[in-house]
């Protein structure tokens, strides 16, 4: 009789590219959406909205996102969910994930645009950024590269911007009392 196979224990299972929590937060995003469509298509960013820091059409800056976004757009769109979503200093970042695998899933069928929108108007939300749902069903049909690489040169600067607020503990405080040294006349 042979011996049982060893039985994989949760710390020693693969896990894969696939996360069950961005599946059901894009399960849940989708689900919101397909309840109330004119809703969130009439959606618009409120009157004290900011401007987006990275213009739309400046894409080739920089080239290496550009060129990966072109090949790959699933690559940089599921890196721009993880530093948005999870880690703003990509901590555990995989390139082939969740998101990554629903955009080349829905870009099977033509329908990337969906969660490319879905996607800008969860960022404009939580950054307080202009803009409405309508552009930004706009921008990912028609100029979905270029909206790719906006999304992530914006969430790359405000993931810079949130790392270096978190690391001011204090601010500046002299050690002594500070004064000019006076020159002695002899």
């Amino acid at each position: 009789m042979a011996a049982p196979a060893p039985q994989a224990t949760p710390s020693t299972q693969a896990t894969g590219p696939i996360s069950d929590a961005d599946v059901v937060q894009w399960k849940e995003k989708f689900n919101k959406v397909l309840a109330a469509p004119s809703e969130h298509f009439n959606s618009k960013s409120p009157a004290t909205a900011e401007p987006w820091a990275n213009n739309f059409w400046n894409f080739f800056n920089p080239l290496e996102t550009c060129l990966m976004t072109w090949c790959l757009p699933c690559v940089v769109f599921g890196r721009t969910h993880h530093r948005v979503n999870k880690s703003a200093s990509l901590k555990g970042y995989e390139p082939i994930n969740t998101s990554c695998l629903l955009f080349c899933g829905s870009a099977a069928v033509c329908m990337q645009w969906l969660p490319m929108a879905i996607q800008r108007a969860d960022f404009r939300a939580k950054y307080n950024l202009q803009g409405s749902c309508a552009v930004d069903v706009a921008l990912a049909c028609c100029c979905g590269c270029c909206d790719i690489v906006q999304m992530d040169k914006e969430a790359e600067l405000r993931a810079a911007g949130e790392q270096s607020q978190a690391g001011i503990q204090e601010q500046y405080k002299a050690e002594g009392v500070m004064a000019v040294p006076v020159e002695q006349k002899q």
